[in-house]
């Protein structure tokens, strides 16, 4: 899918979600500025949820009601550090967890997540793909 405003990302990402059941780990991969916190803003309307999204970069995780589950491991250098703090017990709580740099806990991820690749392709164009 080619995006060429947040608009259409947003859009895209609330479909995307109704793929999406209780217990799914949906791991966003893109640069920074590539638009994830922007996608997971459409899953979570997708969701049915109104509050606002932001990015749990110094939470680390940030729970919409138990519906929706946003990290960001931007910061974390291992799976064992998101252990300590207890963020994989989120992936067993029923609600659907996204997950920003995932590639930095790898190694305590759950079997058969979900992917989504997004990619920069100008200024406001994005191509997302999902896997």
């Amino acid at each position: 899918m080619i995006s060429n405003s947040e608009e259409q990302t947003i859009e895209f990402a609330r479909q995307y979600a109704a793929t999406l059941r209780g217990g799914d780990v949906v791991l966003l991969k893109g640069e920074m500025g590539a638009g994830k916190t922007v996608f997971v803003k459409g899953i979570a309307r997708g969701l049915g949820i109104d509050e606002e999204i932001t990015s749990p970069t110094y939470a680390y995780m940030n729970d919409y009601g138990g519906k929706l589950y946003h990290y960001d491991c931007y910061r974390l250098e291992n799976g064992a550090q998101a252990e300590a703090l207890g963020l994989c017990d989120y992936f067993y709580a029923g609600g659907v967890c996204v997950i920003e740099w995932a590639q930095n806990i790898a190694d305590v991820l759950p079997a058969n997540c979900k992917r989504v690749r997004i990619a920069k392709r100008g200024e406001n164009e994005r191509e997302i793909v999902c896997e």
